[in-house]
């Protein structure tokens, strides 16, 4: 009786490999249906899926074939790899340094494709800060990578500096990504705003919690008062909605508030 088995593999070569194995036969003794194709996934970084087959061992061969160790067997990948499938992009091992030079063109590179899919035109210059290189990015109507706060530039952010430093042990290069003078305009707002809000906390006595922010946004908000006498400043919750809570140094006291209720009432 034939036998049948599912095999998987980064490419489906290595995944008729391992089925051969497991019969303990030749490639050419069996036939192979391929029921996933491997793919890269998102620009080779996420949604990666190795190849899936089904192998059946042709019957003539699996009443002839004799016993065989997996080191008996040898492969031949060849018919195999004439396959037109997409194969998945190998890991590669962390290399110990990569110049910030190669680093900076794998950011360039993703962000061409990037665009290039989206078909729109950017073009963007580079910049040196204290914590990083700055690319800020110029086109026409580029709100579409702004998003919500900068929520979706933050992401893109986030996928260029993953392709950057790609297989980098150390000396990472960390890449900001800005939108025509973008991030500099946020950080003012909420300066702004955490000063109103401190305020606010001040003038009613109670805590006032802001809405999430990331990581970046929620510093920014406690370097804005960590000088303000009048108020202190937290973070609570949990990523990805985590927030800041103003609290005044002077409370109103619960116990005047309970005075004054009173009073009411006898009113």
């Amino acid at each position: 009786m034939a036998q049948v088995v599912e095999t998987t593999g980064k490419t489906v070569a290595e995944a008729l490999a391992s089925a051969v194995k497991q019969l303990g036969c030749t490639e050419n003794d069996v036939d192979y249906e391929v029921l996933e194709a491997p793919s890269k996934g998102f620009l080779g970084l996420f949604g990666v899926k190795p190849a899936k087959i089904k192998v059946t061992q042709k019957e003539m061969a699996a009443e002839a074939a004799p016993a065989v160790t997996v080191e008996d067997v040898k492969v031949d990948n060849s018919s195999a790899a004439d396959v037109p499938v997409e194969s998945a992009e190998k890991v590669e091992p962390a290399e110990p340094t990569v110049p910030v030079e190669e680093q900076l063109a794998r950011a360039e590179k993703f962000l061409r494709e990037v665009f290039e899919a989206m078909n729109i035109e950017v073009t963007w210059k580079q910049s040196e800060a204290e914590d990083g290189v700055v690319f800020n990015l110029e086109g026409e109507n580029l709100g579409i990578l702004i998003g919500k706060h900068g929520q979706t530039l933050d992401s893109l952010q986030y996928l260029v500096n993953l392709a950057a430093n790609r297989g980098v042990a150390e000396g990472r290069v960390r890449i900001i990504i800005d939108i025509e003078g973008y991030r500099a305009r946020r950080e003012e707002t909420l300066m702004r705003l955490a000063g109103h809000l401190a305020e606010k906390a001040c003038r009613i006595g109670e805590e006032v919690h802001l809405e999430p922010m990331n990581r970046h946004e929620r510093k920014i908000i406690h370097m804005a008062l960590q000088d303000n006498r009048r108020v202190s400043t937290y973070s609570a919750g949990d990523e990805p909605r985590r927030y800041v809570v103003i609290v005044p140094r002077r409370r109103r006291s619960r116990r005047r508030d309970y005075e004054v209720q009173e009073r009411y009432n006898e009113d």
